[in-house]
């Protein structure tokens, strides 16, 4: 147990951090184990409150592929990914949209507003929030249709920025539409990216199930706190970033080019990993950085 004299000194030294992030916007994709494991859905939800309270405006975007998989099973529908985009059918659009702008998007909002905060659930067809246009992928020279999958091409945030004046956090589903109406289901991460890029973001933050960027992904140890754009780069290009990172730190990359200022690869499967990475010198996560 420690003393009320050390709860103090923690409390003194995390001021100089809600300071610097005071009235600062931070964009958090939310997703993986941060999401589905309940302890570590409960921390991030307190995390939350506690960095709305303190000053900091936090924006949460979702995805929900694990309700969504499971939604499918129990109408008998196959799932089918290309390329890592889920095929997304007219009966399958239905699903996702009941899924993460209901069930998934509303169950945030209610944890939220249960434990002291004000939260609003969002999808990106509110106020043309996320505009995309059809996505196609190409493989061997081939243009594959992989069904209701849009690409964001344009990004609206006058209704994020009236909530967070009015003291609330914006809940956002990854739900897009085009300007004919349609709505389209688009990876949470781009979402996430885009949005963070338009509102000039002072972090976005990515909850997922790794530690980071690794130097050697069998050793927690080669864990990386701070690197910049051109170093990232060099890791891709020698192979050290492969795989299931790629993306993710290619969305990064983008976020930053977009006017992010610092992207941050964080675990929400540790304990308080918001407020450790946010208040404490050391952090948890890689912060990438200009």
């Amino acid at each position: 147990m420690i003393s009320n004299l050390e709860k103090a000194k923690i409390l003194v030294k995390a001021l100089p951090f809600i300071r610097k992030y005071h009235g600062k916007t931070i964009v958090i994709k939310y997703g993986g184990s941060a999401m589905v494991d309940e302890n570590a859905r409960e921390q991030f939800i307190d995390d939350v409150v506690l960095m709305k309270y303190v000053g900091i405006n936090p924006v949460i975007v979702h995805g929900g592929g694990p309700e969504i998989n499971e939604m499918l099973n129990k109408i008998g529908k196959e799932s089918k990914f290309i390329s890592g985009n889920r095929v997304t059918d007219s009966e399958t659009m239905e699903i996702v949209e009941m899924v993460l702008s209901g069930k998934v998007n509303k169950g945030i909002v209610s944890d939220i507003n249960k434990h002291g905060g004000k939260a609003v659930g969002l999808s990106g067809k509110d106020s043309n929030m996320v505009l995309v246009e059809k996505k196609y992928i190409e493989i061997e020279g081939e243009k594959i249709d992989i069904g209701f999958v849009g690409e964001i091409k344009e990004i609206n945030v006058d209704i994020i920025s009236l909530l967070e004046k009015n003291d609330t956090i914006p809940v956002i589903s990854s739900i897009g539409v085009d300007k004919n109406g349609q709505t389209y289901n688009i990876n949470a991460d781009y979402v996430a990216g885009a949005i963070a890029g338009k509102l000039q973001a002072d972090r976005l933050i990515f909850l997922t199930d790794v530690d980071g960027i690794l130097l050697d992904y069998h050793d927690k140890k080669t864990l990386i706190d701070e690197i910049d754009v051109e170093r990232v780069n060099d890791l891709i290009r020698r192979g050290i970033i492969s795989g299931g990172m790629l993306p993710k730190v290619a969305t990064c990359l983008d976020a930053i080019k977009n006017g992010v200022e610092n992207v941050i690869i964080l675990n929400g499967k540790l304990e308080h990993s918001l407020l450790l990475e946010l208040f404490t010198v050391e952090g948890a996560g890689t912060l990438i950085k200009k």
